[in-house]
């Protein structure tokens, strides 16, 4: 795809530029370093089937809306009473576990050498206090980073999505929504956002069925992609030394 088709890039959070698991992981053995790997592993699908189903549940009209704060908070809870922990104290600190997500190895350095390029917005589910808390913890650089909490509803409703396309004023199909989950990509198409399938360990694979614009590896691959250049290698001062007294020496 060329750049110039595109205005703006549009990025998923969670999973797709930070391990959500792994971050909630780290939360619950803090809570409980007693655990086996098998019951924390338990415990984060714990945490994470909590989570989809309340926000489904909010999407369906089953339940009045309530920001990631309040479902992660939930969470914790489950999570401490299945490890019979009742400290509210330590459920607090769990909860806020979803703001300490460690970014990918390719993130920081990606987002730094497509900024060079285009405008870059993060389209997150995560409200924005914690969305603020993540991209600081992650080391997350943004021109622009949207909640779903300003559209009061989660993705993939078409609202939240529609929150980039106003935010950016230029026309949907020169929106590139990335993401690691197909789910995802296929609701920023029914808004009209070009589309960049990134693979990551914990996404959401493409179905056969799929067509999206892009298929990358990370965000090396992506930018590679999109024809942003590489970032200029440092030359060692030994080098330059030596290009020096060739120089001078002709």
């Amino acid at each position: 795809m060329p750049a110039a088709e595109i205005d703006a890039v549009v990025f998923d959070v969670l999973g797709t530029l930070v391990d959500e698991p792994a971050g909630i992981r780290a939360g619950i053995r803090a809570l409980a370093p007693s655990l086996t790997d098998p019951a924390v592993d338990e415990l984060v699908r714990l945490w994470h089937t909590h989570v989809d189903g309340e926000q489904r549940r909010i999407l369906d009209g089953r339940r009045a809306y309530a920001a990631s704060d309040a479902l992660d908070h939930e969470a914790a809870q489950l999570v401490a009473e299945a490890a019979a922990i009742s400290d509210p104290a330590a459920v607090a600190t769990l909860a806020l576990s979803g703001r300490r997500l460690p970014a990918w190895s390719d993130t920081v350095s990606g987002l730094a050498r497509l900024a060079q390029s285009f405008p870059l917005i993060g389209l997150s589910n995560a409200s924005r206090t914690a969305l603020l808390g993540l991209n600081a913890h992650a080391g997350l650089r943004w021109h622009q980073a949207l909640s779903a909490e300003d559209a009061q509803s989660y993705k993939p409703a078409p609202s939240v999505y529609e929150l980039a396309v106003t935010v950016s004023a230029v026309r949907p199909e020169r929106l590139l929504m990335v993401a690691a989950h197909a789910w995802d990509l296929r609701a920023a198409q029914t808004v009209g956002l070009r589309t960049a399938y990134v693979a990551r360990p914990v996404g959401d694979p493409p179905a056969p069925s799929d067509r999206f614009d892009l298929y990358a590896r990370g965000l090396t691959d992506l930018a590679d992609q999109l024809g942003v250049p590489a970032p200029a290698q440092n030359v060692p001062n030994e080098a330059l030394e030596t290009s020096q007294d060739v120089r001078s020496a002709g």
